[in-house]
């Protein structure tokens, strides 16, 4: 189905910043004469909706453990949005193509938000904001830069969207790794101490 790609990329993009996604596509629509953006997300109320929640979305997701808060709330809210991206660029399509759309969209949106989750409960062991400011600019360009990519060529943007992923799940896979090692480290040497036993390579 030609409308695939680009479901799944909007997903994606979702799944990270959906706020971002809607506002790109409806002022592309809206501006830029992308004719293919369903007419649905270049209405008026709806730019302005997600122009706001765009910028709270902004604030939210550079302050350590405010993110990842924002983060749970939406673990719902994200997933949803990718779904009805993924209804709204099927357009007159046939039932079925609608429904394998919306699951397409609604998954990608769900994997890429738990993606993001976990790598923001890592950053946020880190005492230090820098490291928030730095991770949530990074993804907001990149969900910029996918989404205009997918309205010039969603197969592109597709494969961009399923590199991210594969490397973003390995990378949360291999950082909770470490912080698991660490923690328990740290529970043994509190454990050591709290005993009055010597610090593990000590005399």
């Amino acid at each position: 189905m030609e409308a695939l790609p680009w479901v799944f990329s909007s997903g994606w993009a979702s799944g990270i910043n959906s706020y971002a996604v809607v506002l790109l596509l409806g002022l592309a629509g809206r501006f830029l004469g992308v004719e293919d953006v369903p007419h649905a997300l270049t209405r008026t109320d709806v730019l302005v909706a997600a122009g706001v929640l765009f910028l709270l979305d902004t604030v939210a997701d550079k302050i350590p453990y405010v993110d990842s808060v924002w983060d749970a709330v939406h673990t719902a809210i994200r997933p949803t949005i990718g779904a009805i991206l993924g209804v709204l660029i099927a357009g007159d399509a046939s039932t079925p193509e609608q429904a394998f759309l919306a699951v397409t969209g609604g998954t990608s949106a769900l994997v890429s938000h738990l993606v993001k989750a976990g790598l923001r409960a890592v950053v946020n062991t880190s005492p230090e904001p820098a490291s928030n400011i730095v991770v949530s600019t990074a993804e907001d360009v990149t969900v910029a830069g996918v989404v205009s990519i997918s309205l010039l060529n969603p197969w592109l943007a597709a494969g961009i969207a399923g590199v991210l992923l594969l490397v973003g799940l390995v990378v949360v896979l291999l950082l909770l790794g470490r912080v698991r090692r660490y923690r328990r480290e740290r529970r043994e040497r509190r454990a050591r101490a709290a005993a009055g036993a010597p610090p593990a390579g000590g005399p």
